[in-house]
């Protein structure tokens, strides 16, 4: 027999099914806001953010032609180590020609020193002159009353006189011009000879940096550098990359960013490790302006339509050095960011970013000029009289 269709029926079961889904619905509803409300709460997520490192560009610091490159991208290099050699013969013509330089103006000094001092003697020899003069001066005017000297002879006597008394102040004009340009100083602190220890410190400070050396440890990227490259000062060469120095930098929307303060919790997972890896941060400092006031070009938005856009604040975080040292991570990389905003007891513009890393200082040029400091020592006792 045909079953007997109950429409009464039908219509009951049809209102059970979506009172079922409706509830599963508000249950699925509840159960995702209970989710959100215990564990994203607190939280400020952000998927535009990236690794940021320091980027170290090594230019040549003196003209020469490439030689030897000692260093290739991907390869990790230390403080110090010589990267690329120039050929340094510029350099060394240049060194050379201080040196004579320098020995030359101690000559000089030297020679203006005997030449004073020549002076100082030929004004004596005049003196000793004149006053003999004088001498023959005051026994020929007491002959001449009696009429046993000549007019004549009196009258050359006293040309003689003023003959070596102009011959005195020749002398001593020519003494304060050497004088001049000696003053107080010796030999070793005399302004030419200073000057030309100047240029020989330049010139071997130049000869020096032929070699270009590594300012910091780290791994070599953007190798531009090639053999036989004719390079002037301030060509790049390569950029070096610290991997041991990196951060965060997480650009979150300005609708959220009054919730961010300095020393909050972050956590951090790198698309390239996908979940498994997380990464522990903590925020340094919030940047004193979006990214659009320091683009290249700012938007004016006096000029024509407005249309409001949200922009994004810069978040520095910093990460945790143990796992970074277990997990390197590279500049640039992508990266879901979270920032737990329940601490609030800081204040938004402060910083707790330090400058105590190596890519912030080094000591690798500090004593290129010692062998320079010898040079001239060397040079100075060997052209001074002794």
């Amino acid at each position: 027999m045909q079953k007997k269709i109950r429409p009464r029926e039908i219509l009951r079961q049809r209102r059970r099914r979506l009172q079922g889904v409706t509830l599963a619905l508000l249950l699925a509803g509840l159960a995702y806001l209970a989710y959100w409300w215990i564990v994203h709460r607190d939280w400020v997520t952000t998927d535009d953010a990236f690794v940021t490192g320091h980027l170290i560009t090594l230019k040549t610091q003196t003209e020469g032609t490439v030689v030897e490159v000692m260093a290739e991208n991907t390869l990790c290099v230390e403080k110090g180590q010589v990267l690329v050699r120039l050929d340094g013969t510029h350099a060394g013509i240049a060194l050379q020609q201080t040196q004579a330089e320098l020995a030359e103006a101690v000559r000089n000094i030297a020679t203006l020193q005997a030449k004073s001092e020549t002076l100082k003697q030929r004004v004596l020899v005049k003196q000793v002159l004149i006053d003999q003069v004088n001498h023959d001066l005051a026994r020929f005017n007491a002959a001449a009353r009696d009429g046993a000297v000549s007019e004549q002879q009196l009258q050359n006597a006293q040309d003689k006189v003023r003959e070596l008394d102009a011959s005195i102040r020749e002398i001593r004009a020519e003494q304060t011009g050497v004088e001049a340009q000696l003053l107080d100083s010796g030999i070793d602190d005399h302004p030419a000879v200073e000057k030309a220890k100047s240029r020989l410190r330049q010139a071997y400070l130049d000869y020096q940096r032929r070699n270009v050396v590594a300012p910091v440890s780290g791994c070599v990227a953007k190798r531009k550098v090639q053999i036989g490259d004719n390079l002037k000062a301030g060509v790049p060469l390569l950029a070096i990359v610290p991997l041991d120095d990196v951060w965060i930098e997480a650009n979150v929307l300005e609708t959220q960013i009054a919730e961010v303060q300095p020393g909050q919790a972050a956590e951090i997972r790198v698309d390239a490790y996908g979940a498994d890896r997380l990464y522990h941060g903590r925020v340094q400092g919030i940047n004193p302006g979006t990214g659009s006031t320091f683009a290249l070009l700012p938007t004016d938005n006096a000029t024509g339509n407005f249309i409001h856009i949200a922009e994004r604040m810069q978040v520095r975080i910093a990460l945790d050095a143990k796992e970074l040292k277990e997990n390197p991570l590279q500049p640039g990389l992508s990266t879901l960011t979270r920032i737990e905003t329940r601490q609030t007891d800081g204040s938004m513009l402060r910083s707790s970013v330090t400058l105590s890393s190596a890519a912030y200082r080094t000591d690798v040029y500090d004593r290129e000029l010692e062998g320079a400091e010898q040079l001239i020592r060397q040079i100075l006792l060997a052209n001074r009289p002794h």
